[in-house]
């Protein structure tokens, strides 16, 4: 880096602007490809948290329409027991068939299914669908006979239970 008209023991004076400019803008540059490479990095993580999410989802309502069409004979079921005759209800064939239900509940609740309370609760529009009100000594909106079983799969609503709510 000398010049013609310095003498070769002098140092050069002049600046070396052009190296200094390529090294910032090579700086520049490493920065931008890093913060870019960050960028990338951060949406993958977010995109498997993203599938993870969908595929745990889909795994908990995956059988929501089979389960869906098992529901009726729960409340069949329930149904059934209410209007055993008095005679009856000790023999052994009906406490058979309890236990057929008792298994069914029992494999249900396994699968995330639970019942909605319903008599004496307060009345939820997002858990209930009131058929009936009527007149009662209950406080206005308290439930007072449940119509039909209503069912919540892992926190979702999947059948609203059918009740009758005091006036």
């Amino acid at each position: 880096m000398c010049d013609k008209n310095t003498p070769k023991n002098e140092p050069d004076k002049r600046t070396p602007e052009k190296p200094i400019s390529e090294l910032d803008e090579l700086k520049k540059k490493a920065e931008e490809y890093l913060d870019g490479w960050k960028r990338a990095k951060a949406d993958y993580a977010n995109l498997e948290k993203d599938v993870q999410k969908r595929q745990m989802e889909f795994v908990q309502f995956a059988n929501e329409e089979i389960i869906r069409e098992l529901l009726p004979l729960v409340d069949n079921f329930k149904q059934a027991f209410k209007h055993i005759p008095e005679d009856l209800k000790g023999q052994d064939w009906v406490e058979g068939i309890r236990h057929i239900s008792s298994n069914l509940d029992k494999l249900l609740a396994f699968r995330g299914i639970k019942e909605i309370e319903t008599v004496g609760e307060k009345f939820n529009p997002e858990l209930h669908e009131a058929i009936e009100q009527i007149a009662s000594d209950k406080p206005s909106g308290t439930i007072i006979e449940e119509l039909k079983l209503g069912f919540v799969l892992n926190g979702k609503v999947i059948q609203p239970a059918r009740v009758k709510v005091a006036k």
